[in-house]
């Protein structure tokens, strides 16, 4: 697999995991006792932390992108196993 590659798929699996981490741990102003400032929505996080969000996605998502890449020369896992339907051999068969 090219670099330019490895890299796209990263930050796929990085960006997929930032919105599925994003929303643990956040607290409204209701819940926090804070004051909301004017025009603030009340359902807007009060206690956001950018940093800890980065640092969660990027663990979780190297991880995630290790096992696909072991999958990827291993082959623990195919397409003719999770595909529903039959899959052609011309697909099932390619090589790396």
């Amino acid at each position: 697999m090219k670099p330019v590659s490895i890299l796209a798929i990263y930050m796929l699996f990085w960006v997929i995991t930032a919105f599925a981490v994003m929303p643990f741990g956040l607290r409204t102003p209701d819940e926090t006792g804070d004051a909301l400032v004017p025009g603030q929505a009340h359902s807007a996080p009060a206690n956001f932390r950018p940093g800890r969000v980065v640092l969660r996605t990027t663990l979780i998502s190297a991880v995630l992108f290790a096992l696909f890449y072991a999958n990827l020369h291993a082959g623990w896992v195919s397409i003719a196993d999770i595909a529903p339907f039959r899959v052609p051999a011309s697909i099932a068969s390619q090589p790396d």
